[in-house]
């Protein structure tokens, strides 16, 4: 096994061989430029050790790990574009670097890429990963649906949320985990709990960016705190605020959601401070927790050594240790 440092760097090696660099430029360039913009590669990483952890080396997996890595990118390509967002990882985006076309047509490219990877693998294989990644496309399409659905709807309930969050963030992270599997050609039931563990972890990991899009650090957490709510977008802190509140703070909360002040610090403050008062941000944490102790407790199933079940539980903490 190696450590998250070793998978990301192997897999940055990897991925540097893989650029294309052929006609029609406009079509390819804006591929490599996406792909080089870097971030955590946590998706391919989760690929590579979930192979090694069932007995695999992860060579063996780094065609379906960047097949992984260029789906994710491609749905950013395209989301930026819905969102029409001028930065992504505080570069110019793709259809602002070029045009709109172009990231459309770029973005079908790569999803296409992504397909190709698979046929590296025997017929078996390839089954399985086809399978599995069409699944988990049509649900990331699903879940961006709900989440611009939900926009302009005003009775968006719990249930709806999480399950808006599981499609557009966990199930890649589940898928990514039991790609691993499939290429280590493990039975069906590791690769079921694998995924669920990954899937668990994947919606912990959204409801605590929730969370601290609001009581983070701006320091640590990486991104402007109150984006969500200078955005008005109805999280899951907003949901239980509204679900706990009083009729008093309900009216006030769809007020300050209504607003879009030039100075938004103010909006953001009385915000958080019903966040507080309705017992939303308390819990909010306690389903951050419901849902990382739902993910470990699937590690205690899986027929796997135990220093390996340490790893993947340490891997869980470290993804979750992030500021509060």
């Amino acid at each position: 096994m190696q450590t998250i440092s070793e998978y990301q760097q192997y897999f940055s090696e990897y991925l540097e061989r893989q650029y294309i660099s052929k006609e029609p430029k406009n079509l390819y360039e804006p591929i490599s430029y996406i792909l080089k913009l870097g971030g955590k590669r946590l998706r391919p990483v989760l690929v590579l050790m979930s192979s090694e952890i069932f007995g695999t080396s992860y060579t063996k997996a780094l065609d379906a790990a960047l097949a992984v890595e260029v789906f994710h990118n491609f749905s950013l390509i395209h989301d930026d574009i819905m969102d029409d967002a001028p930065l992504r990882r505080g570069e110019e985006t793709v259809h602002e670097k070029w045009d709109l076309n172009t990231g459309i047509l770029s973005g079908d490219a790569m999803l296409i890429r992504a397909y190709q990877l698979f046929e590296n693998y025997d017929s078996q294989i390839f089954k399985e990963l086809a399978q599995l990644f069409s699944i988990t496309a049509i649900q990331v399409c699903e879940g961006q649906q709900y989440d611009i659905d939900f926009e302009t709807r005003e009775d968006v309930t719990i249930a709806e949320y999480i399950k808006m969050i599981e499609f557009k963030t966990a199930v890649l992270v589940g898928a990514a985990l039991k790609m691993g599997a499939i290429v280590a050609g493990v039975g069906d039931k590791e690769k079921a709990l694998i995924y669920d563990f990954g899937r668990l972890l994947g919606l912990a990991f959204q409801l605590q960016d929730d969370y601290l899009d609001a009581f983070g650090d701006p320091k640590s957490f990486g991104k402007q705190v109150g984006g969500d709510i200078i955005e008005n977008k109805k999280t899951f802190l907003f949901l239980k605020a509204f679900e706990h509140g009083t009729p008093k703070e309900k009216k006030e909360l769809l007020g300050l959601f209504s607003l879009n002040p030039e100075n938004p610090s103010q909006k953001i403050e009385l915000v958080k401070s019903l966040y507080e008062d309705t017992g939303a941000r308390e819990l909010t944490r306690k389903e951050i927790e419901k849902y990382t102790d739902k993910a470990f407790s699937v590690l205690k199933k899986l027929d796997i050594t135990e220093d390996r079940k340490v790893l993947l539980r340490s891997f869980g903490e470290n993804l979750m240790n992030r500021s509060v």
